[in-house]
């Protein structure tokens, strides 16, 4: 795992994973941390997967100094614009290693998942599929209401605009302990509340309901899709123990396996793959 300072900003890091198969043309992953940041032991987690299917994983680690407003892409005022860093990082990315960048396979947990499924509704172009994992709340799909609760355009994210019908293609899976109903670092007020309901659970439901009300609206194909893990709370550990975090993950970002010797070993999040700062 190289851990890699950007050349066009070197105040900017990312995480970089090449896998022993040949990297030119490979598939590209990104990964997006939590408000933790544990991005190191999360990011080794999926090492095993980019190994057995030549996947090169990235990973932008937003820290709390530059990136206080990561999950809402970074607006005006508010930090550096996470969603212009994953950019250039990717860039930098494709001319290192020759991976495909047109189009990444998204990856986020707790505030990760806030950034992604909003740098899919920003940047749908960029984004082949995306995995949104227990996203403390949401953007709706809803044109009256202003980013973040909608999609409504605001002056602090200059440059962007949402089409529902170029976000709404993009195949999203969302992923949602069944016991994720705690609201211990949730966001809570009565707007959010009553637009999105009060639990990680209630919230990931709710959002799946009204991007499907919206894809029927606009005469899609339903490509949003929920998926509620038993036995498992707000945990990444969790996730990945009792939760096939991984599993499920590789299958809805690349398709399934056959089972076989070439499948995905069980991740250890216990050790961290060794970090090596590349320049």
């Amino acid at each position: 795992m190289l851990l890699r300072a950007l050349r066009r900003d070197p105040a900017q890091e990312y995480l970089l994973y090449i896998p022993r198969a040949g990297v030119p043309g490979a598939p590209v992953m990104v990964y997006v941390h939590g408000i933790k940041r544990k991005a190191t032991e999360q990011a080794n987690a999926f090492v095993p997967l980019c190994e057995s299917r030549g996947i090169v994983l990235v990973v932008p680690l937003f820290t709390a100094e530059m990136h206080a407003d990561y999950q809402r892409l970074g607006r005006k005022g508010r930090g550096v614009r996470a969603d212009r860093a994953l950019n250039r990082c990717l860039e930098e990315v494709a001319a290192l290693t020759g991976a495909d960048v047109a189009q990444s396979h998204l990856l986020g947990f707790s505030g990760g998942a806030q950034f992604a499924h909003r740098y899919v509704m920003a940047h749908p172009h960029r984004v082949t599929n995306a995995v949104i994992v227990a996203a403390g709340w949401y953007t709706f799909p809803d044109p009256r209401e202003r980013f973040p609760y909608g999609i409504r355009s605001v002056r602090t994210l200059p440059g962007v605009s949402f089409n529902p019908e170029q976000f709404l293609r993009v195949p999203i899976h969302v992923l949602v302990g069944e016991q994720d109903v705690g609201t211990s670092n949730v966001r809570r007020t009565a707007r959010c509340d009553r637009q999105q309901g009060t639990t990680r659970l209630e919230r990931a439901r709710n959002w799946v309901a009204a991007m499907r009300s919206a894809v029927a609206a606009y005469g899609l194909e339903p490509c949003v899709t929920l998926g509620e893990v038993a036995g498992v709370d707000h945990s990444f550990v969790s996730f990945c123990k009792r939760g096939r975090f991984i599993e499920r993950a590789g299958d809805a970002l690349f398709g399934p396996v056959d089972d076989g010797p070439g499948d995905v070993a069980p991740a250890d999040v216990s050790n961290v793959v060794s970090v090596t700062r590349a320049g």
